[in-house]
């Protein structure tokens, strides 16, 4: 099992996570973290503390664009180039239409996306997406852009879309939300298995209200894919497993 996307380093699992990679490593083959401007040196830490275990990506989420100034930006940039040999993708970046719907700012959002996209054909690394209310402009700008590989974090667009995403190579990401979603019912049933990737996005999206989500919760998505497609839970988890491996190259580094 892996779970192809989680904060280890954001509060929530932060104060827990020690516990929290323990009660993983019981079970699972590895942990993708993904890490913000606020945090990254703590994530770049916490990954070589759990080196060959947890993975570490580093990206611009339209929020860091939005709280950031271009400087600031450029600074971050220049320190993912620095440590562009400990990350796996460079994520998560995109879009996000849910929580900035002022068209003033679409030019600065895109801005910066590309700019992060060019930073990954840069470095050689995959691309983890945000694309919330936006799947489409960035279905459209990582095409623009010649991009190869990439996943599709969380992705919560319509099925028409899904499918031009997956037929271009791209992957999609299951996330624990999937038993409340019908759009990702649908694709972790529909879609082929070799495309599908699992994650938690912990500490959110928890499937109890009462606890903070963690990543050994990635097996509740794996059963749930199992069963939508009548498959064996075993079946699933080596597809899906095999995928994250070679997406993000993992044991390379």
């Amino acid at each position: 099992m892996i779970d192809c996307h989680c904060h280890l380093t954001y509060p929530g699992l932060r104060e827990i996570r020690e516990n929290v990679v323990k009660e993983a490593e019981k079970e699972m083959k590895a942990i993708i973290t993904c890490g913000y401007p606020k945090d990254c040196v703590d994530a770049l830490e916490m990954s070589k503390k759990y080196s060959g275990f947890v993975y570490l990506t580093l990206g611009l989420h339209p929020i860091d664009i939005y709280k950031m100034n271009d400087d600031e930006i450029e600074k971050y940039l220049d320190f993912i180039r620095k440590h562009k040999n400990d990350i796996s993708a460079i994520g998560e970046i995109g879009l996000d239409k849910h929580w900035f719907k002022d068209k003033k700012d679409d030019e600065r959002f895109e801005k910066f996306f590309i700019q992060c996209l060019d930073l990954s054909k840069e470095l050689g690394l995959p691309v983890l997406l945000h694309t919330r209310k936006a799947e489409e402009d960035c279905f459209r700008i990582i095409q623009e852009n010649d991009i190869k590989n990439a996943v599709f974090h969380c992705y919560g667009g319509n099925l028409s879309l899904a499918k031009k995403i997956i037929d271009s190579g791209y992957y999609i990401s299951i996330a624990t939300n999937v038993m409340n979603s019908k759009n990702s019912k649908a694709i972790a049933k529909k879609f082929p298995i070799n495309r599908l990737l699992t994650e938690t996005d912990s500490p959110f999206l928890s499937p109890n209200k009462n606890e903070v989500n963690r990543p050994i919760n990635v097996k509740l998505v794996l059963n749930s894919i199992a069963e939508l497609r009548k498959m064996k839970f075993e079946d699933v988890d080596e597809n899906t497993t095999d995928s994250a491996i070679k997406f993000f190259g993992l044991g390379k580094k």
